[in-house]
């Protein structure tokens, strides 16, 4: 029987990867002062187990002001490095799975409470609070404090901070960086219209959009090791009128490509609180299809993707080369697993778990 597409190998830049599932970086809003805990340990160890092919860090902060919350992991500093360290010192222990990190800063979606208590923003003098800070003094809802708009030495300060992040990455021995660019924080806040403002080279036309992403990125491709992965996430559309659209994705995409980008992980939203998002099953599938169109890199679908059937019909015709599983993976960490299963593929699974094979699928699992 033909292997399902689902469990293809792939291969990003030099990154050799065993399936087409990723599992995509989740905040978990339980650091101290930027610094993994052992939460990060439970929580990144169970899922790199799971069967997956890659495992992505959450979105890091690369500056302190650059955290959603207080409570976000951030790389910025010696301590932070250190902390990132003793949680891949165990995990790769035990699991071979490579490991990517998405890298972030928050802009003006910054300062805030951590989901469970809320999530509304602090005032900058607040106790958990800081000036948040963007492309326009523009805030994110009304009410909030406005941002600080970036000077040039604060949009080099930012890109600077990108560099030195991916460098600390790099000494951690993590296998890819995936550079933040949706769900409305600071390099999406450039790329909208909605949010970018500005009256220079980095404002106003799609193209002056575009440039602070892009020199964020060319400075992190060329600080990473060149034969490690750098990718991007974006926001496919801001479903918001005149706002960030999948046209203006597609040509980001094309400059992305061009600059060594080696994968495009499509997602959507978060830019502005009156969005109207057509939640439902595969709902953010079109925009990756249409991505993919237009680009020979590898392109990530994501968003309630839930159903076996469903994932290998993505990937299967098509519309993506990967799927990414958030939610889905916290609910059923053994996903991967069950996939296998009910798709006739094989699974590679620890040997302390290979006696819990159930009896009806025959050679589903094989040692790592």
């Amino acid at each position: 029987m033909a292997l399902p597409a689902l469990f293809q190998p792939i291969r990003v830049r030099k990154l050799a990867l065993s399936n087409r599932i990723v599992i995509a970086p989740m905040c978990q809003y339980s650091a101290e002062d930027g610094c993994m805990t052992d939460w990060h340990m439970i929580h990144l160890g169970q899922l790199a187990l799971s069967g997956a092919a890659l495992l992505t860090i959450e979105a890091t902060a690369v500056l302190p002001e650059g955290r959603i919350t207080w409570a976000d992991v951030g790389l910025w500093n010696d301590q932070t490095e250190a902390a990132m360290g003793r949680t891949l010192e165990g995990i790769r222990r035990w699991s071979n799975m490579p490991i990517a990190i998405q890298l972030n800063h928050a802009g003006r979606k910054a300062s805030t409470e951590v989901p469970w208590k809320g999530g509304a923003q602090f005032a900058p003098s607040a106790t958990h609070g800081w000036q948040t800070e963007a492309p326009s003094a523009v805030p994110f809802t009304e009410g909030n404090v406005a941002p600080t708009a970036l000077d040039r030495d604060g949009l080099r300060r930012v890109r600077d901070a990108f560099v030195a992040s991916a460098g600390r990455a790099a000494r951690l021995g993590i296998d890819a960086i995936q550079l933040h660019a949706a769900h409305g924080y600071l390099l999406h806040q450039f790329l909208s219209p909605l949010s970018n403002r500005r009256d220079d080279e980095y404002g106003g036309s799609l193209e002056n959009r575009m440039r602070f992403p892009l020199e964020v990125f060319d400075a992190v491709r060329a600080a990473f090791p060149a034969e490690k992965t750098v990718s991007m996430r974006v926001s496919g559309t801001d479903w918001m009128e005149g706002g960030w659209t999948i046209d203006q994705t597609v040509a980001f995409a094309k400059m992305l490509e061009a600059r060594g980008c080696d994968a495009i992980h499509v997602s959507s939203g978060g830019l502005h609180p009156a969005q109207q998002i057509p939640v439902g099953p595969s709902y953010q599938v079109p925009l990756a299809r249409a991505v993919k169109a237009a680009v020979r890199m590898p392109v990530v679908a994501v968003g309630l993707i839930t159903g076996f059937d469903q994932a290998e019909a993505i990937v299967a015709t098509g519309d993506a080369d990967m799927i990414a599983l958030a939610r889905t993976i916290l609910y059923d960490p053994r996903w991967p697993w069950h996939a296998a299963a009910e798709l006739g593929a094989k699974i590679r699974v620890p040997s302390q778990y290979l006696r819990s094979q159930p009896r009806q699928y025959k050679d589903l699992f094989e040692s790592e």
